[in-house]
């Protein structure tokens, strides 16, 4: 087991110590802005005193704005406020927003300025008392940077405060509210250093997941300011521009996700780019299938190391260790102080042997408290200590997880349990296949029986017969898709994970838990 590194109270204890041991080393890059660390706590000062100001200790701020500098401060800010924050997807809808907006009891909302009519009406409608817009046409957070007095505001935030509101899909069909607190946030960033060890003042990471995301929050703002590194944001997402920044920042982390590694494996210009400088690249909010694992760290020298985790568990659980053996196809080793079990489907109390899959349940310092305002489902899925993930997987011998399948998505074809993402991985292997997602869906001799989509790499020719055959080479019978389609694209959520409720309810199936769906029409037919 590594040892577990120094553990700070909150994050806002650790930013104050990166600008204490490193004021001049660079913190933040967006574009043609730049802040070091001085400057970076300095913003974060002032603004959390502005916050105090409007009455925000101890209630909940939201935040609703895109890839930039300001929501790095805004964040901090919060939390040094001793305010809960709430970070939500700028891309979300009039009624996504008004759920959360409610549910969260929000005082101050803090919106970006191309939000202005929606947010501002719906502030409106639930009486919020404090609207902040920030952008090109308001105002913005670095406006501190030189201010040289401003101190944090005492006292800090402690262990047991709550840190941040982070709302998740769910199986009510509406989003969760996720609490924890700063003692679970700050935990796991250590946790996550024992495996994953920066290289302090050394690294430059690329962020390019929305960081409303709680992963963008944890694999990128708070592992930068752990490491006294600097935190390259790209505000808007473009595959040339990640090649750009990659070879003109020296970047050295890149923290991913399977969407982001297929379209820039597939982009014409990723044989010419230059990836000199980066030393490995992290993947998370999806399963990350082998095959594309294998291709990117052949292209670029770099490991790939996939952990797990979720909203609800602070969020890492597990990953594939720098410093150690790293095995395809797994996420990983638990973390330190983190207990990870396999335990039946059924009644989730018997806990299954090496090989057996089952429901996965973790116990850890990193747990959430609850979700806000749902006693009933915060009884569910927290029992006796336990989260239940709603996560499928298996240990092999070394104690390496696989996370096989969502509980919920798993098949029962003809009385067999049928797992998606098996298929899925066989589909990658398939040289022609560029992105593939498998779901079930219900039949009336069956029970239920699966079908595939598939997205091609262009002018491959494949066929929906030839990916068949492959399947059945590869599968026994009764995992055979019962069709496979060829699309243009899968539809995305907004977070860049395939969305199979898209898929689901384009067959006549029935949606498994809420996600940020996009539109239907996205999934486009060959």
């Amino acid at each position: 087991m590594s040892k577990l590194p120094h553990v700070y109270p909150t994050v806002v204890h650790m930013l104050d110590e990166a600008a204490l041991q490193a004021p001049e080393r660079e913190a933040l890059v967006c574009e043609t802005e730049r802040l070091n660390y001085r400057e970076y706590l300095r913003c974060v000062a002032g603004f959390a005193h502005e916050l105090i100001g409007l009455g925000a200790i101890g209630g909940r701020i939201g935040i609703v704005l895109g890839n930039s500098m300001d929501i790095c401060i805004a964040m901090f800010a919060i939390h040094a406020a001793r305010a809960q924050a709430v970070p939500i997807n700028p891309a979300y809808t009039e009624r996504e927003l008004r759920h959360i907006f409610q549910d969260a009891d929000l005082q101050v909302v803090i919106y970006a300025d191309d939000k202005r009519a929606v947010v501002e009406a719906l502030a409106d409608e639930l009486g919020i008392p404090s609207r902040i817009r920030v952008g090109a046409g308001a105002r913005r957070f670095t406006q501190w940077r030189a201010e040289e007095d401003l101190r944090l505001p005492l006292p800090l935030p402690s262990a047991d405060d709550l840190a941040t509101l982070q709302y998740t899909g769910g199986t009510t069909g509406r989003a969760k509210g996720v609490n924890l607190t700063h003692r679970a946030v700050a935990f796991n960033i250590s946790q996550r250093e024992a495996i994953l060890p920066t290289r302090k003042d050394q690294e430059r990471l690329l962020c390019v997941m929305p960081m409303s995301h709680i992963y963008a929050a944890a694999m990128c703002l708070h592992n930068m300011a752990y490491a006294r590194g600097t935190l390259v944001i790209l505000p808007r997402y473009a595959v040339t521009a990640v090649f750009d920044i990659v070879r003109r920042e020296r970047i050295t982390i890149f923290a991913g996700s399977p969407t982001l590694f297929v379209g820039l494996l597939a982009h014409p210009g990723f044989a010419q780019a230059d990836f000199s400088s980066l030393y490995l690249s992290y993947s998370g909010s999806a399963a990350l299938p082998e095959e594309l694992l294998r291709r990117w760290q052949d292209a670029t020298n770099a490991p790939v190391l996939e952990g797990y985790g979720q909203s609800e568990t602070g969020p890492v659980l597990s990953f594939n260790p720098l410093h150690g053996e790293r095995k395809y196809g797994s996420v990983g080793l638990p973390l330190p102080d983190t207990i990870i079990e396999i335990v039946d489907l059924e009644q989730g109390t018997r806990v299954l042997g090496l090989g057996e899959k089952g429901e996965i349940r973790v116990r850890g310092p990193q747990l959430m408290s609850g979700y806000r305002n749902l006693p009933m489902e915060t009884a569910e899925t927290l029992r006796d200590g336990w989260v239940y993930t709603g996560d499928i997987g298996e240990f092999d011998a070394d104690g390496y997880l696989y996370i096989r399948d969502r509980k919920k998505e798993m098949a029962k074809v003809s009385g067999f349990n049928v797992f998606p993402r098996e298929i899925e991985e066989v589909l990658y292997q398939h040289p022609s296949v560029r992105e593939a997602a498998v779901v079930a869906v219900p039949d009336a001799y069956r029970g239920e029986v699966v079908k595939a989509f598939v997205v091609p790499h262009q002018n491959s020719g494949v066929t929906e017969e030839q990916l068949a055959t492959h399947c059945h080479t590869n599968l026994a019978k009764y995992k055979w898709p019962m069709a496979i389609t060829l699309l243009n694209e899968l539809p995305k959520t907004c977070v860049g994970k395939i969305d199979k409720n898209c898929l689901r309810e384009a067959q006549g199936a029935a949606p498994t838990q809420a996600q940020d769906a996009s539109p239907p029409e996205h999934a486009k037919r060959r």
